[in-house]
């Protein structure tokens, strides 16, 4: 199921994830998804309910997303997704 959203997804927004993984090749799956998510502009609370883990869960991916992206704190993490397709 999941394997289809992402592959619509991708040809949806201009091969998002196969540009993010070339971008940075030692993403998780876990960590692509919740990218996607993040992409989609969704909340913290809807990410958790999609991935079935607490809404602190969330947050705590998010920092560990951003250390390994290597995007410094006053970097919007929605806008760094946002251009990574462009």
């Amino acid at each position: 199921e999941w394997e289809n959203f992402a592959k619509h997804f991708d040809k949806v927004h201009s091969d998002f994830a196969t540009n993010l993984k070339s971008k940075h090749p030692d993403i998780t799956p876990n960590e692509l998804k919740l990218c996607i998510y993040l992409r989609m502009n969704l909340t913290t609370k809807e990410i958790a309910q999609l991935m079935n883990i607490s809404v602190r869960g969330v947050e705590i991916s998010r920092y560990r997303l951003r250390k390994r992206l290597s995007i410094a704190t006053e970097t919007n993490l929605f806008n760094y997704l946002l251009n990574i397709s462009k």
